[in-house]
């Protein structure tokens, strides 16, 4: 154990396991350093085995990672918290967690500033038609074509969590009307508007619809979310643009759509099924662009989820505290 600090006994001080999955192919020993850097007087251990995993995490109270299996939860005898490493906790065994008492934190916020960008790029990209330009420079045809203007357009965000702020900051300066989603409207959000999933107001918020952000999580609700009849019922000139989860859309009403005409054009970083299969037609339509999940990757991410479980180190050795962590996620 390291040296202890003025405030806390030796019993006090938190040290951190981080096990050995990484993500967006950055080695996960970056993490370990940004997380050794920001807690100095603890001891950061990176599990680089499964060995390791199941021998490290027994007496580890603080443990931080991408995943938790089941044969290594099952040697987790001491763990107070999990600090998820992806802003989802869908995949963990979070029946476990709860019967345990651990308390589960999430990377929430780490994703907003590349994934905002990510967002605004696909609306410019249809706005000015950016991929109807490549296609040309690639004939080497000089000739010109019509395009789109972003201002006084509509722009739709569902989800206003992290991300989907992050799309609507973004946004500011371009002169757009912005109508935020959420499952609680009553807690407002950054846009002009705010309503919730009801059919009615739904339908009502996608008929004035020129660019549909979908930035929310999968869940009973948003499941199938959009298919036949808000396809239907958006503008003819209206863009999709999903960076939430594939199934959140209707694949086969969304490739109906595109086909006739129903919207101009779809920008996918998910899809269902994921990953695309080679010969799905989505990938040979003139009006799609398609990116291979990649709108969460960020050079960032490790520095900005180190900032997040540090914190919350730093909080509990103060107080003692398992509880009301930053991005703390109710079981």
């Amino acid at each position: 154990m390291n040296p202890t600090t003025d405030h806390c006994d030796m019993s006090d001080q938190h040290d951190v396991l981080v096990l050995r999955k990484g993500t967006h192919g950055i080695p996960v020993e970056q993490y370990a350093d940004a997380l050794r850097s920001r807690l100095p007087d603890r001891e950061v251990t990176l599990a680089r085995t499964p060995a390791a995993e199941r021998e490290k995490i027994e007496d580890a109270r603080i443990v931080t990672g991408m995943v938790l299996d089941d044969d290594v939860l099952d040697h987790a005898e001491s763990m107070e918290v999990f600090a998820c490493a992806y802003a989802g906790v869908g995949h963990l065994p979070l029946d476990r967690l709860r019967e345990r008492g651990v308390t589960v934190t999430n990377a929430s916020g780490v994703h907003g500033p590349n994934m905002g960008e990510h967002v605004v790029g696909n609306v410019l990209s249809f706005t000015r038609r950016f991929h109807e330009g490549f296609r040309r420079q690639r004939r080497n045809e000089w000739r010109h074509y019509q395009t789109h203007e972003l201002h006084d357009s509509t722009v739709t965000v569902v989800g206003l969590g992290a991300i989907g702020q992050a799309v609507v900051e973004r946004l500011q300066g371009f002169g757009v009307d912005t109508i935020g989603v959420r499952h609680t409207p009553e807690k407002g959000g950054p846009t002009d508007e705010v309503i919730g999933f009801d059919e009615d107001d739904l339908h009502d918020a996608l008929g004035r619809t020129d660019y549909l952000v979908l930035s929310c999580p999968l869940t009973d609700e948003t499941r199938g979310l959009i298919g036949h009849d808000e396809f239907v019922t958006l503008p003819t000139d209206s863009v999709l643009i999903n960076v939430a989860r594939g199934p959140v859309v209707d694949t086969d009403d969304l490739l109906t759509a595109l086909q006739s005409n129903w919207i101009r054009g779809a920008a996918l970083d998910v899809t269902d099924p994921e990953p695309l299969p080679a010969d799905h037609p989505l990938w040979n339509l003139g009006n799609v662009q398609i990116t291979p999940h990649n709108a969460g990757y960020t050079p960032n991410y490790y520095e900005r989820l180190a900032d997040i479980v540090a914190g919350n180190v730093r909080q509990i050795d103060e107080t003692g505290e398992y509880d009301d962590l930053e991005n703390e996620v109710s079981l």
